[in-house]
């Protein structure tokens, strides 16, 4: 027998011992659920999962009266700036999205009355608003029949300018000599008279006279072909003046006509054509409920 500290211990009970150690039991490092528990738990997670609330329908009330309410806003609708015609699809695409928002909720069933009010409605403001494209296309073409007016009146207006100068020029020039021999011969006549007054030896009483009636004379053709001279450039004015009128007004009247086609071109003329057909679907919409209405309160 060993003797260790007041204990007796057989040999052969130290030789067969091994301390033995224990992992903690609140170990949470490896720890795993046991398979029936975490079988439940993905059951939970899928069943809050399948179980999200559906999307409640809207009443026949609540889907007409935001229908009727979005037809009238797009009915006053206003299109920016020209050309309006971009604007044409993206509003035939909204409001075909209203109607049909409307006609797919399954508390209006849409009877075959509304069915082909609609359509009818719809067909006509495409075509309205395709020949408003085609108008509008034309917009391009007039501005430059336009510009060609204008050009062809500046023309007219400058050769005007350059025929009146012409004219007036040659009637200063030529007024102008008439005046100076006017002068010279008034000067001339002077003389005469002098010479008559006094004494000149080697001129005869008769050639004085015939002098100054020979003077006086020219001196009244003169007078009278400045008169004729004025009156025949007044006359050349005034020709003038009427072909340049004859020419102008009709290039005129053409530039009015182009810019009143410009102006109807460029104001937004889709508008009213669109507010009375959603004007129209308006009153479709409100008939389809009176025919609900009526058909509901019928006796069975």
């Amino acid at each position: 027998m060993f003797i260790i500290t007041g204990l007796s211990i057989s040999s052969g009970s130290l030789m067969g011992y091994h301390p033995q150690t224990k992992s903690p039991r609140s170990s949470k490092r490896g720890y795993k659920p046991s398979y029936g528990k975490d079988k439940d738990r993905k059951r939970k997670s899928n069943s809050s999962e399948n179980s999200a609330p559906e999307k409640r329908v809207a009443s026949l009330k609540e889907v007409s009266d935001k229908t009727l309410q979005q037809l009238r806003v797009l009915g006053n609708q206003k299109f920016g700036s020209s050309p309006f015609s971009e604007h044409f699809d993206r509003w035939l695409l909204d409001i075909t999205e209203v109607l049909s928002e409307f006609e797919s909720n399954p508390n209006v069933n849409a009877d075959d009355e509304f069915v082909m009010e609609r359509s009818q409605i719809l067909s006509a403001v495409k075509v309205e608003l395709e020949q408003r494209r085609n108008t509008e296309a034309s917009l391009d073409d007039a501005a430059k029949k336009l510009l060609i007016n204008k050009n062809l009146l500046a023309r007219i207006n400058a050769d005007y300018v350059s025929k009146m100068s012409e004219i007036s020029g040659q009637k200063n020039s030529k007024i102008r000599r008439l005046y100076r021999n006017i002068d010279d011969l008034k000067k001339e006549l002077d003389d005469v008279i002098r010479m008559k007054a006094g004494l000149f030896r080697g001129i005869s009483k008769k050639n004085r006279e015939q002098k100054e009636t020979e003077k006086t004379q020219k001196l009244i053709t003169i007078q009278r072909e400045l008169e004729l001279t004025m009156l025949e450039f007044t006359e050349a004015k005034e020709r003038l003046r009427d072909e340049y009128e004859k020419n102008r007004q009709p290039v005129i009247e053409q530039i009015r006509d182009w810019q009143k086609k410009i102006e109807i071109l460029e104001s937004d003329g889709s508008r009213e054509d669109r507010w009375f057909a959603c004007d129209s679907l308006v009153e479709a919409v409100n008939a389809l409920l009176q025919r609900k209405t009526l058909k509901f309160h019928q006796p069975v």
